[in-house]
């Protein structure tokens, strides 16, 4: 909950003190300066009292204050910073090409969640939204700019890209938003995203909402929010009760056998990896399992990671392999299971991650694999995320991994015609080190297929002589 002194400078915090508001006893939405539309609408939609965040900010953020929120994912920040934006937006028309708020999110997943979760109010209040993201058509985008939209929620490559057409003017900009801040300082977007609040309305309303505040973010504090109202709640993914962590060590050789019968359990499961060619490798290697598997990675197209999280909605894949592109602004109901099968390095990156689960007041488990020597690493990074794990010696087989995460043998029957292709025997790499870079094929792999190429141009010049012998 909120604390009534102030943040401090440990990991997660502001670089400099800022006072937090006072605590807020809990109230209800009713009580709360919001259109009947919107009332009608949360009612309607089964939404009844509002999660602490909202409780917190809602009150600030309807009074056109300045907002700092710091809540764990997960907690209701949409709605936190939506409901007040719509709500002081009612009534009012933009004209083409100058939307009066904006939305500013890191990535298109986490636009298209924010988008959606609004959509019904400001229907209800007979706003205009529109989304601006990279891999979708800008022609259509340019076009609902043109029409007129009061709400732009957006990324800051395409609207970038966008404001440099002339497609898009900032100018009357009323209500400003940056979502999950300091990851768009982290993805390198600052410069983007300092040139957009450079050029919305000096006067206007900013808010910063993320699971961290941390000093990436005190830049944009001291230079673009005006005696903000600091609150803080439920800031780390280690003190939500309902959330497991469990770090199991692995035998190297062993790691792909434990991944694929933690995949294979029953219900969905969202396995973290760091590198494309890692995710596309572990996909393929499920199928070929039997386990209904798919990717989600920056290299895919647009449409692709909208029908691959579509299907992972609706059970039809139960399971997604991704990299952190679904650390944030990923939200499915019911995922009691999230598994780093590459080791997150940053504690941030952790929190997240682990935020996809034990969502809205639900249980879930986060599991982390991890070699004997990444123990002292990893013990490391969870102390700074605040996070005490269980940590288990692990075999596949094993009823301990099967109690742990629900982890059973693969039907072993392939989804795409292809069998599985045979491992290699004494891997002991990370996942991010198969086939990753140009290094990981200088190991004993490496020099097998040179082997191999040596023997074929050996048996090719031994033939080319027999031809000349006859």
């Amino acid at each position: 909950m909120n604390h009534p002194d102030r943040l401090g400078t440990s990991h997660g915090d502001l670089a400099r003190p800022v006072p937090l508001a006072p605590t807020v006893s809990p109230v209800a939405f009713a009580d709360m300066e919001l259109p009947a539309e919107v009332l009608r609408t949360l009612t309607e939609r089964g939404v009844r009292e509002p999660f602490p965040i909202q409780a917190a900010t809602l009150p600030n953020a309807l009074a056109g204050r300045d907002v700092l929120g710091r809540g764990r994912t997960g907690s209701g920040k949409t709605l936190a910073f939506g409901l007040p934006l719509l709500a002081r937006m009612a009534g009012r028309r933009a004209e083409p090409k100058q939307p009066l708020a904006l939305i500013l999110v890191p990535t298109r997943e986490l636009a298209q969640q924010v988008t959606d979760a609004l959509a019904p109010y400001a229907d209800a209040l007979r706003l205009r939204m529109a989304t601006v993201v990279g891999g979708m058509s800008i022609g259509r985008q340019v076009a609902a700019l043109r029409d007129g939209a009061e709400v732009v929620v957006a990324t800051p490559g395409r609207l970038h890209d966008l404001i440099e057409r002339r497609a898009c003017r900032l100018g009357r900009v009323q209500i400003t938003v940056l979502d999950e801040a300091d990851q768009m300082c982290d993805m390198g977007f600052l410069p983007q995203v300092t040139e957009v609040l450079d050029q919305v309305h000096h006067d206007g309303q900013r808010m910063l909402f993320s699971a961290t505040l941390d000093r990436d973010v005190d830049q944009l504090v001291r230079r673009y929010l005006h005696d903000p109202v600091v609150h803080s709640v439920d800031p780390s993914a280690g003190a939500v009760t309902t959330m497991d962590h469990h770090v199991l060590v692995v035998h190297g050789p062993d790691r792909y056998a434990v991944t694929t019968e933690i995949a294979a359990r029953d219900g969905r499961v969202l396995l973290f990896l760091d590198t494309k060619h890692a995710v596309d490798q572990l996909t393929r290697h499920l199928r070929a399992s039997g386990v209904h598997a798919a990717a989600l990675h920056s290299g895919k197209s647009q449409p692709q990671r909208t029908r691959t999280l579509a299907q992972f909605k609706n059970g039809q894949v139960t399971v997604l392999v991704a990299t952190n592109v679904a650390a944030r602004g990923l939200h499915v109901d019911d995922l009691d299971l999230v598994v780093n099968v590459d080791p997150p390095t940053d504690p941030k990156d952790y929190v997240h991650r682990a935020g996809r689960t034990a969502r809205a007041g639900e249980s879930g488990s986060v599991v982390t694999l991890v070699l004997s020597g990444q123990r002292r690493e990893m013990s490391r990074l969870m102390a700074e995320a605040g996070i005490e794990p269980t940590i288990t010696k692990v075999r596949s087989g094993e009823a301990e991994l099967s109690r742990i995460t629900g982890a059973k043998a693969p039907s072993g029957t392939p989804l795409d015609g292809e069998s599985v292709a045979p491992r290699p025997k004494n891997t002991n790499t990370p996942f991010r080190g198969l086939g990753s870079s140009k290094d990981a094929s200088r190991g004993t792999g490496g020099k097998s297929r040179k082997a191999s190429e040596a023997r074929k141009l050996a048996e090719a010049r031994k033939a080319a002589r027999v031809r000349r012998g006859n």
